[in-house]
C-alpha cells in the first residue's frame, strides 16, 4: 500500500524529478526485484525505439557511398573534390544547428524534440531523388546536418533519464551502435536489383526508400516515445515513481527547463570538457572519411556494385560487436571507461597500418584491414550536461566535416593522405584519453581526501535532484 504524505516541497532548484518526487504519492521502499523489473521493461521499450531512431536517421549520412556505386557522382556530373564536400557540408549544417539544438534540448521534451527532427531530416532525404545539381545537394546535404543536430544530445539525455549512471555504458553501447550501415548495405543490394529501364535511377530510389520508412517510423515515435520515466505509458505509477528515485543516485537530476549561465561558464572552464571536445574530433575524421569513402574503396578493389553493397553490411556487425563488447567491459571495469576506450582504438589502428601497408593486390588483406578500422568503441547538472554535449557534438560534427577532405580525388584509389590523417587522429585519441583518466581520477582522490568518501543516496528523499552543478556537490565522483 502507498503512504499518503501532506508534504509539498516548493523548491526553484529542484529540476522536474525532484518536484514529482516531493510532491507525489509516497511508495514503499523498492525492492531488487522491483528494479530489477522496472529496468528489463524500460530496456524492452527504450532501447529498441532508440536504436532504429537512430539507425534511420543515421543512414543518409553512409547511403551516400552506396548511391554511388549506381552512378550517383556521375549521374549528377560530379568532379574533383564536389563529392567530399558533399561529405563535409552535413555535419558543417550540424554545427550551425547545434546552437538552436541547445537551447530547444533543455526547454522541449527530448522524446518530441527527437521526434519532429526526424521526420523533417525524413523529408529532406526523400528530396534528394528529384534534385539533380550539385548546389541542390550541397543545401539538401546543409539542411540535413541542421536538421540532425538534435539526435545526439536528445537520445544522450533520455538514456541519462532512465538510467543509473554505471548502467548507462552499455546501453550507449546498444543504441549507438553501427545498424545503419547493414541496413544501408540491404536496401542498397535491394535496389541494384532494379532493372535500368524503370523510371527513375537507381540512387533515386534508394533515397525514396530510406526517406519513406523513417517517416513513418518518425510518426510512430511521437506517438510512444516517453521523454521520462516520468510520463513513460508502460510503467505502472509505482514504477514511475521507483524509476525516478532510483535515480537520485546520478547527481546529475533529470529534467529542468532552467537554462543557469553560471553552469554554461562552469561548463566552458572545466578541462575535461574540453578534453572530450577534442577527443570527439580526432575520432570523428577517421569515421567522416569512411562514412563516404568507404563502399568506394570496396568498389575500388574491383568488385561489382551488388557485391560492394553487400560488403559493407559487415561494416554495422564488427562496429556493434565492437561497441557491444567493450561496452560490457567498461561497465565490468570499474571506472576504466577512458583506458578501455583507448585499447579499443588500437584496432582501427591495426586496420590502418595494414590496408597501408599492404599492396592492393593482396585484396583480402586491403578488405581484412577494412573491417578493422571499424572495430572500435563508438557531467552533471542538466544545464551543464547541455553545455558538454553540445560541445562533443560540435566536436563529432567537426571531425566529419574534417575527414572527407582528406580523401583527395587525385589521389584515388589509395588516398595516402587520408591513412596519414587517420593514423595521426587515433594516436591522439589514446593520448587524450590517458589524461582524461589521470585528470578524473586525480580530482577523484582529491574530493575523497576532502570530504571523505561519497554517502549514498536513500529512497525517498529528492537529493540527487537538484540542478547543481559536479564542482559543487560534496559526494560527486567523477567516472574515468
Amino acid at each position: 500500500m502507498a503512504d499518503e504524505t501532506t508534504e509539498i516541497i516548493d523548491d526553484s532548484s529542484l529540476d522536474e524529478a525532484g518536484r514529482y518526487l516531493a510532491n507525489h504519492e509516497k511508495f514503499g521502499p523498492m525492492t531488487a526485484g522491483q528494479e530489477k523489473a522496472i529496468v528489463k521493461k524500460i530496456d524492452s521499450w527504450m532501447i529498441p525505439m532508440l536504436i532504429f531512431g537512430i539507425s534511420f536517421s543515421a543512414l543518409d549520412k553512409v547511403e551516400m557511398g552506396t548511391a554511388s556505386l549506381y552512378g550517383f557522382q556521375v549521374d549528377n556530373g560530379m568532379v574533383g573534390q564536389q563529392y567530399s564536400w558533399l561529405g563535409s557540408i552535413l555535419p558543417l549544417g550540424t554545427l550551425i544547428g547545434l546552437v538552436p539544438a541547445s537551447w530547444l534540448v533543455q526547454r522541449v521534451p527530448a522524446g518530441k524534440l527527437l521526434a519532429t527532427g526526424s521526420l523533417l531530416w525524413s523529408v529532406c532525404t526523400m528530396c534528394y531523388a528529384p534534385t539533380r545539381t550539385w548546389t541542390g545537394f550541397m543545401g539538401l546535404r546543409f539542411l540535413l546536418g541542421f536538421l540532425e543536430a538534435v539526435l545526439i544530445p536528445c537520445c544522450t539525455v533520455l538514456v541519462a533519464s532512465f538510467y543509473r549512471k554505471e548502467e548507462q555504458p552499455p546501453r550507449n553501447g546498444i543504441i549507438f551502435t553501427y545498424f545503419a550501415t547493414i541496413f544501408n548495405g540491404f536496401f542498397a543490394w535491394v535496389v541494384g536489383y532494379i532493372p535500368a529501364s524503370a523510371p527513375l535511377l537507381r540512387w533515386q530510389y534508394l533515397y525514396l526508400l530510406t526517406g519513406s520508412i523513417n517517416v513513418l517510423y518518425s510518426i510512430f515515435l511521437w506517438f510512444v516515445l516517453p521523454d521520462s520515466p516520468m510520463n513513460a505509458f508502460f510503467l505502472t505509477p509505482e514504477q514511475r515513481y521507483h524509476a525516478t528515485q532510483r535515480l537520485a543516485a546520478n547527481r546529475t537530476g533529470i529534467a529542468n527547463r532552467v537554462w543557469k549561465w553560471d553552469q554554461v561558464c562552469e561548463a566552458l572552464l572545466d578541462v575535461k570538457v574540453w578534453l572530450i571536445f577534442f577527443f570527439n574530433i580526432a575520432v570523428n575524421i577517421p569515421n567522416g572519411g569512411l562514412q563516404a569513402f568507404g563502399p568506394i574503396i570496396i568498389n575500388n578493389l574491383g568488385y561489382s556494385p551488388l557485391v560492394s553493397s553487400l560488403l559493407t553490411m559487415p561494416f554495422g556487425v564488427l562496429v556493434t560487436v565492437g561497441t557491444w563488447a567493450f561496452s560490457y567491459l567498461a561497465a565490468r571495469w570499474h571506472n576504466r571507461r577512458a583506458l578501455t576506450a583507448a585499447i579499443a582504438l588500437l584496432f582501427p589502428f591495426f586496420g590502418t597500418a595494414l590496408m597501408y601497408g599492404l599492396p592492393r593486390t593482396k585484396v583480402a588483406g586491403q578488405i581484412v584491414g577494412l573491417y578493422f578500422m571499424y572495430l572500435y568503441w563508438r557531467n552533471s547538472a542538466v544545464t551543464k550536461k547541455a553545455v558538454t554535449y553540445s560541445l562533443a557534438t560540435i566536436g563529432y560534427a567537426a571531425g566529419n566535416l574534417i575527414g572527407p577532405q582528406t580523401f583527395r580525388s587525385k589521389e584515388a584509389p589509395k588516398y595516402t593522405s587520408s591513412f596519414i590523417a587517420m593514423f595521426v587522429s587515433y594516436c591522439t585519441c589514446i593520448l587524450i584519453l590517458i589524461v582524461y583518466w589521470i585528470s578524473g581520477a586525480w580530482k577523484n582522490k582529491r574530493r575523497d581526501r576532502r570530504y571523505g568518501k561519497p554517502r549514498e543516496i536513500h529512497d525517498g528523499t529528492v537529493e540527487g535532484f537538484f540542478d547543481v552543478t559536479d564542482k559543487n556537490q560534496d559526494n560527486f565522483r567523477y567516472t574515468t
